[in-house]
């Protein structure tokens, strides 16, 4: 295991979302917002006397008394925060309609935290455009959810107080959050663990590494119409993987690109990508079907994309093809959920997928 590890583990932790506007269209995560560049991104108490802290976040400083106990979350990736925080939320917006109506049966209604979910959680609309009228019927004492909601965030904070932070800010998020919750001492263990992970995960795959070392991330829907690479800088998904020691496969035009986010490619350019070794396909369904069994989410992301790219032409084509070492997830797990509970299940299944079986 190579000793920079858990120092590149830190700095996977701190991604930030530049630019998601990208990807809009497609699986998870957010557009990018209107950031002020020059709000403070750390997130502290004040030194206000009693109970109450003022929290730091990107649109500004919110003061927050007490320990609230009615948390709505905008978002797979704050629902993720807050439950690894020990905190069930009274209010819950995903980010594609998977299923209508409150969450009456969440381990069948929410992707992958949905088991976690011990209450009943209202159900208040899409991530990027909540139902302000669900939300303050929960009455909430404290509302968390990402840049994107920044033309909602006056209002939001007229029902309560908010806080607006980075997708993909995972150790600062965790802090402020920690922070809001009364429960600041919970956020350290929980991106130590993280740390801990991820450098057991890089010695479990250390072995693939020096065989394989060379991947190409690829962000498709199920008929390949839409193909993305991404570059080492973007979100969980391949920050992760380059941090596991893979170096990624890059076209110029990504290698070049200043910015943080996947690079839209053709099929037809994939042969010059041939150098890699193998190929991760993170798949995508924009449709917004109703869901009745959460245990089918991977199957309804995927939709058909190994089929698919077992019959394309060009795919078929590729070193990595032929050698049987193309690997399809879907990038909600990755995107959606960039924190503690998303990180381990993601190492989980990059080490199911690429370790050879026993």
């Amino acid at each position: 295991m190579r000793t920079e590890g858990p120092k590149r583990v830190q700095r996977c932790l701190k991604i930030r979302l530049l630019g998601f506007n990208l990807l809009t269209a497609i699986a998870i995560a957010a557009c990018q917002g209107n950031v002020n560049p020059a709000t403070p991104e750390a997130s502290t108490p004040s030194a206000a006397s009693g109970d109450c802290r003022t929290i730091q976040h990107k649109l500004g400083e919110t003061e927050i008394c007490g320990q609230p106990q009615n948390v709505v979350v905008l978002g797979p990736n704050m629902l993720e925060l807050l439950l690894a925080l020990d905190v069930q939320p009274v209010g819950f917006a995903d980010r594609f309609a998977f299923h209508s109506g409150n969450f009456d049966n969440p381990a069948q209604q929410i992707p992958y935290l949905g088991k976690q979910v011990t209450g009943q959680p209202a159900n208040v609309g899409l991530a990027f455009s909540p139902s302000l009228e669900a939300i303050a019927k929960t009455n909430p004492d404290l509302i968390l959810g990402s840049t994107t909601n920044e033309a909602q965030y006056e209002t939001l904070s007229q029902i309560a107080p908010a806080l607006l932070l980075e997708w993909f800010d995972t150790e600062t998020n965790l802090q402020a959050i920690a922070t809001a919750l009364d429960h600041p001492e919970r956020a350290e263990p929980l991106l130590v663990a993280m740390t801990q992970q991820v450098a057991s995960a890089e010695a479990e795959l250390a072995p693939v590494v020096a065989e394989q070392p060379r991947v190409l991330m690829l962000l498709s829907n199920p008929q390949l119409a839409q193909l993305a690479v991404f570059t080492g800088r973007f979100s969980l998904c391949d920050t992760l993987v380059a941090d596991l020691g893979f170096q990624l496969v890059l076209p110029p035009s990504a290698a070049e690109s200043a910015l943080n986010q996947p690079v839209p490619i053709s099929l037809e350019t994939l042969p010059q990508l041939n150098e890699a070794d193998s190929i991760i396909l993170l798949g995508y369904n924009d449709q917004a079907n109703q869901l009745t069994d959460m245990d089918e989410f991977e199957q309804h992301q995927l939709d058909g994309l190994p089929q698919q790219w077992e019959e394309n032409e060009i795919a078929q084509s590729l070193d990595a093809s032929k050698a049987g070492r193309v690997y399809f997830m879907p990038v909600y797990l990755c995107a959606g959920l960039p924190g503690p509970i998303g990180t381990e299940l993601y190492l989980e299944e990059l080490q199911e997928q690429l370790l050879p079986p026993e």
